[in-house]
């Protein structure tokens, strides 16, 4: 946490309710959280045998900087779950340059985040767009 508050603004700071009065009580709260029992079920919790049941289609897509969700490894795992369990109907996309809020990110750092002016990648949202297009084309025209 000390290396994310030395490389925020000060704006970024006040925006987030940053003080250094209240630092250790603030550095304890992200200690409880991640101890909590929800954490500890979020960490070790296997998509995968979900992954096996869904039969919709369905769209994965990470950013190629993303450092919350490493890409290669999620994707690769989530292809395998999906194939596994008979789903025909899936698309896997890494996205080159984008962080894990599908912003153009020069580092992908939860820091940069507030820094980008981009709410959302125009590539992430063509491609979301065209995928949610091509995947309701039948249900437009009665089928």
């Amino acid at each position: 946490m000390t290396d994310e508050v030395a490389n925020m603004s000060e704006e970024e700071k006040k925006n987030s309710g940053y003080s250094e009065a209240n630092f250790d009580a603030q550095v304890n709260a992200q200690v409880q959280q991640l101890i909590s029992p929800w954490m500890r079920f979020f960490l070790t919790y296997d998509p995968s045998p979900t992954l096996m049941k869904v039969k919709c289609p369905v769209l994965a897509i990470n950013g190629e900087k993303d450092l919350q969700v490493p890409p290669k490894e999620n994707l690769q795992a989530i292809e395998e779950a999906l194939k596994e369990g008979g789903n025909r109907d899936y698309t896997v996309k890494e996205l080159p340059g984008l962080n894990h809020l599908f912003q153009t990110a020069q580092t992908g750092s939860p820091s940069e985040y507030a820094k980008i002016n981009e709410t959302i990648s125009p590539a992430a949202l063509e491609l979301i767009g065209d995928w949610v297009s091509d995947h309701t084309a039948d249900m437009e025209d009665g089928k």
